[in-house]
């Protein structure tokens, strides 16, 4: 059986995978290599850190930061930032209507946002948002909730 760090990190895919159809553009997670043109727009998914927060007992209380990347590319009539923002607002309203996954986790916190504008071969604008999962396992058993 998969950790709990692992199906949460399923869940918050199955959640975005949608709205990056619905609005026309790519979802991958972890991706390894850079998203190209004809990839664009994207929304993309990086488990960031995992780290222990509390211990009681045989339970431990954990927090595991999520980036999610909102990249576009100018199009006509459409700026890339209004493109990169509108992936975002979607993928934040998706994830906080489940915040606790499915009951996976114990709930989910907006961190922190930064934006990137650069003048490519067509300007691209990256708005990276980095969400805190937290959630419970079992001090001995990573793949039980605690």
């Amino acid at each position: 059986m998969n950790s709990i760090r692992e199906r949460c990190l399923q869940a918050v895919a199955g959640l975005l995978l949608p709205v990056a159809q619905s609005l026309g553009a790519t979802f991958r997670r972890s991706p390894t290599t850079g998203i190209n043109r004809e990839q664009s727009p994207a929304l993309l998914v990086f488990p960031e850190s995992d780290s222990i927060v509390e211990r009681a007992n045989d339970r431990i209380v954990r927090q595991m930061v999520v980036r999610i990347d909102a990249l576009a590319r100018e199009q006509v009539g459409a700026a890339p930032e209004d493109i990169a923002d509108q992936l975002l607002v979607a993928a934040h309203a998706a994830l906080f209507a489940d915040a606790n996954l499915g009951g996976l986790a114990l709930g989910i916190k907006e961190l922190d946002c930064e934006w990137d504008v650069e003048d490519a071969d067509a300007t691209a604008a990256l708005i990276p948002a980095r969400y805190q999962i937290t959630y419970r396992t079992l001090a001995h058993d990573l793949a039980c909730q605690g």
